[in-house]
């Protein structure tokens, strides 16, 4: 399977998050819940959908921000939206990860084939 690299933006169980932008780290907002899962992205693959980097989260111990992960996507995220947001990790542990999302954005958990078909697709929205 095809590795992707991703970025730790939002360590799980802290309400601290970060944004990866222009390269680097930055602070951005003091959220009210914290993070059931370790969030961020995968720098240099945008999303048509909300013109920002692919999202992604990663399930298991908490992982500093700032962290580089390189992993096999292992399923995604799918949202009515199209904000997907791929998941790395034991998908057994993604029931938290579903309770996040409110019913109205549809989310549903799609297996790695279908996150690397997706991912593959974005190919042409390469951030430069």
């Amino acid at each position: 399977m095809t590795l992707f690299e991703g970025v730790i933006e939002w360590t799980a169980g802290t309400k601290e998050r970060f944004v990866w932008q222009g390269g680097q780290l930055q602070p951005y907002r003091t959220e009210p819940v914290p993070a059931p899962v370790n969030y961020g992205c995968l720098p240099g693959l945008m999303n048509p959908a909300d013109h920002a980097e692919v999202d992604a989260v990663w399930l298991g111990a908490p992982q500093p921000v700032g962290t580089f992960i390189e992993a096999t996507p292992t399923g995604l995220l799918h949202l009515a939206d199209g904000d997907h947001k791929v998941i790395f990790g034991d998908l057994s542990q993604c029931a938290a990860l579903l309770d996040w999302f409110p019913p109205e954005r549809g989310a549903r958990l799609l297996d790695a084939q279908e996150a690397v078909k997706w991912l593959e697709s974005l190919s042409e929205t390469l951030i430069k």
